[in-house]
């Protein structure tokens, strides 16, 4: 209902600017967007590609090649969703900036990601395990070897979150422009960022039968680009959809309590994304 709404607000927007863009046959409007604020928040749908993790330690030094990993959306719960107190819980995207000029702008934000290793999936592992404890079943020198990945020899995920802090800088073209369609009530809007910044995630890790580790932790830095469309309702009011990929590279994953036990990987991401948010004028 909303959407066939929006539809027919732009019929009638359109029909209300047709002689007046007829008069200006191809004429190039430009959008006054210089020194307004934006913020927004949403939600994603994560994919990930496959990938290499190192574990390094003082009794092991081992990789584990191609492993799957999946994300974990929320279900749809309004106290999730809409519940001040819960919002943290879904997958979410958070921004807010600031435009340099009617075209470009600058931001800072964050992508609420979670990475899940799948359970109970083969791959092949290369490297030496060499534990001195009652409990190490999984000593070994191993050479493209197959390993199950069970829980008590690895559970691994970024739950909370796999966050992506980044700076972006993004352009914004308003199609009316294009049209001579000049209208502050309904904005079509096309836009792109490119993204650079750190991870920092929480990772909750159980390797070779060691206890739980589940803590903050910067662990590396990622890129991103993405392409949306942007809806602006009342000049104020918006509503965006994006496509969003980008390259992660974490070094430093902290693995166990230990400092001397860490993880490491790299791998390709994949987001679609719903937010919606709120732009004004702060400097005229």
């Amino acid at each position: 209902m909303f959407l066939l709404c929006l539809v027919f607000f732009g019929f009638s927007e359109l029909e209300s600017q047709s002689k007046k863009t007829l008069s200006t046959t191809s004429a190039i409007l430009t959008t006054k967007n210089k020194g307004k604020m934006f913020f927004h928040w949403g939600w994603n749908r994560s994919q990930y590609t496959k990938s290499d993790i190192k574990f390094k330690g003082a009794d092991y030094n081992f990789t584990l090649n191609d492993v799957i990993a999946h994300d974990r959306q929320s279900s749809w719960d309004p106290d999730k969703y809409l519940n001040p107190a819960n919002i943290t819980i879904p997958q979410t995207n958070m921004k807010i900036g600031y435009f340099i000029s009617d075209h470009w702008n600058i931001a800072i934000a964050n992508d609420h990601m979670k990475y899940v290793m799948d359970q109970d999936q083969t791959v092949r592992i290369d490297g030496i395990i060499n534990q001195d404890t009652e409990t190490a079943i999984y000593n070994g020198i191993f050479q493209a070897d197959q390993i199950e990945l069970d829980p008590n020899f690895l559970e691994f995920e970024h739950t909370d979150g796999l966050n992506f802090i980044h700076f972006e800088v993004g352009r914004f073209d308003n199609l009316g422009d294009y049209l001579a369609w000049d209208s502050e009530k309904l904005q079509l809007n096309f836009t792109e960022a490119l993204g650079i910044g750190l991870l920092y995630p929480k990772t909750n890790s159980v390797l070779l039968n060691k206890k739980r580790y589940d803590d903050f932790n910067v662990a590396g830095y990622g890129i991103s680009l993405k392409g949306g469309i942007n809806l602006t309702l009342l000049n104020n009011f918006f509503l965006q959809a994006e496509l969003k990929t980008g390259y992660i590279d974490m070094k430093n994953i902290r693995t166990t309590k230990s400092t001397s036990d860490s993880a490491s990987q790299e791998f390709f991401f994949f987001q679609q994304n719903l937010t919606f948010g709120y732009v004004f004028q702060l400097v005229n």
